[in-house]
C-alpha cells in the first residue's frame, strides 16, 4: 500500500488528495486543521517508476486502485469522505465514477479542468498573470537544473503567485515532487477526456458533490462547474472571495474555506 500520513484519532474518516499530479504532501496543513474533528488520512499517491514499461506506465486506473486499497485498510466498513485538491478533486470524481456503491461525499477544491475550452481558458490566464521576472525565471529552469523533479517543484514555487490572491504563506510542504508521475499521469487523463469517457462516467455517482473554489484561482470556476453539472445534478458550489488555488494558505479566506468545508462534512455525515 501506498505511505498515509494521518491526522487525528477520532470522529468520521477523512481522506485528502494531494493534485499535481506528482506533488505530495501539500494538503498536510488541511489535515492538521480537520484533525480535532475528524480521522484524516493524506495518501501520497504513487511515483512512477523509472524504466518502466508502457504497460506499467501511471494511469488514473492506477492511481484509482491505490485509494480503493487505501480506503479498504485503513477505514474498513466505512464510507470516507474525500477532499481532493486540484488533480486530486478530478481523482475524487474518478474513484466515485469507479465506486459508485460507496456512496463517499466528496469536496472539490479548485477542481482541475475537463474539457479543452476550460485549460485553454486557464492557460490564458496564467500567461496574463506571469510578467517581467517570472516568466524569465520559469523559462530558464529548464536549463539551470537537471533534476526534473526540482524543476517541477520549483516550477510550482514561481507559479504560486500567479494560482493565489494574498497569501499567508509560500510554504506549499511538498515532500519532494515527481515530474515523470506528474506527465504520465496527465497525459492518461487528457486521453480519457479525449475519449470522451471523461466527465461522462461521473454520471452513475449519487454522492453529494460540493465544489469550493477560490475567485482568483485562474482554473475558471465557472466553466468548470458547468461541464460537472451537466453530470452531476447533486453538484453544489461555493465561491471563496479574495482566494486563489489553495484556499488554506489565504489571508482572507482562509477562515470561511474551513468553515465552510468542516460544516459540510459535519452534516453529511449527520
Amino acid at each position: 500500500m501506498i505511505q498515509v500520513r494521518r491526522y487525528g484519532s477520532s470522529g468520521p474518516p477523512v481522506v485528502l488528495l494531494h493534485g499535481g499530479p506528482g506533488a505530495p504532501g501539500y494538503m498536510a496543513p488541511v489535515g492538521r486543521e480537520l484533525a480535532s474533528a475528524f480521522r484524516v488520512l493524506e495518501p501520497l499517491q504513487r511515483r512512477a517508476s523509472t524504466g518502466a514499461s508502457d504497460s506499467e506506465l501511471l494511469t488514473v486506473a492506477r492511481h484509482v486502485e491505490d485509494l480503493r486499497e487505501v480506503v479498504e485498510a485503513c477505514c474498513p466498513g466505512e464510507r470516507p469522505a474525500l477532499v481532493g485538491s486540484s488533480w486530486g478533486a478530478m481523482l475524487a470524481l474518478a474513484y466515485a465514477a469507479r465506486h459508485p456503491g460507496d456512496l463517499n461525499p466528496l469536496v472539490l477544491v479548485g477542481c482541475g479542468t475537463f474539457d479543452r475550452a476550460a485549460r485553454a481558458r486557464f492557460h490564458a490566464l496564467l500567461d496574463e498573470r506571469l510578467v517581467g521576472e517570472a516568466r524569465e525565471r520559469i523559462d530558464r529552469l529548464a536549463h539551470e537544473v537537471a533534476d526534473p523533479d526540482e524543476v517541477l517543484a520549483r516550477r510550482g514555487e514561481l507559479l504560486l503567485p500567479a494560482y493565489s490572491f494574498d497569501l499567508l504563506s509560500t510554504d506549499l510542504e511538498l515532500a519532494g515532487a515527481d515530474h515523470r508521475g506528474n506527465v504520465e499521469t496527465w497525459r492518461d487523463m487528457v486521453r480519457l477526456e479525449t475519449q470522451g469517457f471523461y466527465p461522462a462516467a461521473f454520471d452513475v455517482i449519487t454522492a453529494p458533490v460540493l465544489m469550493l473554489h477560490g475567485d482568483t484561482d485562474p482554473h475558471p470556476g465557472g466553466m468548470i462547474r458547468a461541464t460537472l453539472a451537466g453530470v452531476l445534478p447533486q453538484l453544489e458550489y461555493v465561491e471563496l472571495e479574495r482566494c486563489g488555488h489553495y484556499p488554506w494558505l489565504e489571508r482572507h479566506a482562509r477562515q470561511e474555506f474551513f468553515g465552510v468545508l468542516g460544516d459540510w462534512l459535519v452534516r453529511r455525515r449527520s
